[in-house]
């Protein structure tokens, strides 16, 4: 038999809903559901509920953001489809990008995790050191675990700071790698691209053959 769903006043609700809006605004992270009952006294059911409607209600309005479950939270958002403006209103002037190296190195991460700087090398087959320093700096990545195996090395994964800036809620939502690989149509035609044209090739001479046929012949004798 399920519980019944905790029911609250209309009245009761619209203040719940008011307060949450609050603290989401002026909150720098992603404020977990169970502490947002825990400051406003009701259940983590009726705060999930409450934040569902205020995501339905600014969806409903057309608003430029959105509230979103992210890194085991809620929090503000820009709507995904501002992302060209807020793109081009974060990148301009922006010098500190992160390089399509330290992105490949920040993937390999979160698909492998928990994974050795070894074993990111490996994969990428370059050193991954500076990059690995790079991304933990930034708070992408960290130290989570030790690998038990002989050397005892220092395996890494990704943070909560990467969900937030992903827009995950967890690391499973992450898309599938099947996602990005190509058909077996793709390649296939890749390989016939890759392939030399036997029309094209230049054909070899040859010194005893035909000089019809394009081959060299032999100098007649002095």
């Amino acid at each position: 038999m399920s519980t019944p769903e905790p029911q609250i006043s209309d009245e009761r609700s619209e203040e719940v809903r008011r307060a949450i809006e609050a603290i989401l605004m002026v909150a720098t992270d992603p404020v977990p559901a169970n502490l947002l009952a825990q400051l406003l006294e009701v259940s983590t059911r009726i705060v999930e509920a409450e934040c569902e409607a205020l995501a339905e209600g600014f969806e409903a309005e057309g608003r430029g953001f959105v509230v979103s479950r992210v890194g085991g939270g809620y929090r503000f958002q820009s709507h995904p489809d501002q992302a060209p403006w807020v793109e081009r209103f974060v990148l301009e002037g922006q010098s500190s990008r992160l390089t399509a190296a330290a992105l490949e190195t920040m993937a390999i991460v979160a698909y492998k995790q928990p994974v050795s700087r070894a074993q990111v090398s490996a994969i990428r087959g370059v050193d991954v050191d500076g990059v690995m320093r790079t991304l933990q700096q930034r708070g992408y990545i960290d130290e989570i675990s030790r690998d038990p195996g002989p050397g005892n090395a220092v395996m890494f994964g990704t943070t909560r700071e990467f969900l937030e800036r992903m827009g995950l809620d967890a690391v499973d939502d992450l898309p599938p790698l099947g996602e990005f690989v190509p058909g077996p149509e793709v390649v296939e035609a890749l390989e016939r691209g890759l392939r030399s044209d036997p029309e094209l090739e230049t054909p070899q001479p040859s010194l005893d053959g035909d000089p019809s046929d394009g081959s060299a012949s032999a100098p007649p004798e002095g």
